[in-house]
C-alpha cells in the first residue's frame, strides 16, 4: 500500500474503495496491487468517490481493469467517478464504454 492510494474491499457491500490519487505517479503501483486483489473477485464494483486526483493515466488504470474484467469474465461497475476523469473520457470518447453506475 502507498501513502498516496488505498484500494479496500468492503465485505458488506461488496465495493471495491479506492482513495486517493490516480495519476501517472501512482498507476502502476495501484494496477499492481489491484490485480491481485481483483483476481478472487466474481465481479468488480469500484467506486472511486474518495479519488482525490486523476488524470490520464488514471483513465487507462479504468481502461485496464476493464481488460482484466473482460478477461475473467468478470462483471465492472465504476461508481462516483471523478469529474477530471470523466472530462478525460469524453474528450477521447471513452465515456461511451465506461461501464458508470
Amino acid at each position: 500500500m502507498s501513502d498516496l492510494f488505498s484500494i479496500s474491499f468492503d465485505a458488506d457491500s461488496q465495493v471495491y474503495n479506492v482513495s486517493g490519487e490516480l495519476t501517472l505517479e501512482t498507476a502502476k503501483a495501484v494496477l499492481s496491487e489491484s490485480t491481485s486483489l481483483f483476481d478472487s473477485a466474481a465481479r468488480l464494483d469500484i467506486d472511486l468517490a474518495k479519488v482525490t486526483r486523476a488524470d490520464s493515466a488514471g483513465l487507462a488504470l479504468l481502461v485496464a481493469w476493464m481488460r482484466q474484467a473482460e478477461q475473467g469474465s468478470k462483471p465492472i461497475a465504476f461508481q462516483h467517478v471523478p469529474t477530471q476523469m470523466l472530462a478525460i473520457a469524453k474528450a477521447s470518447g471513452l465515456d461511451e464504454i465506461l461501464p458508470v453506475k
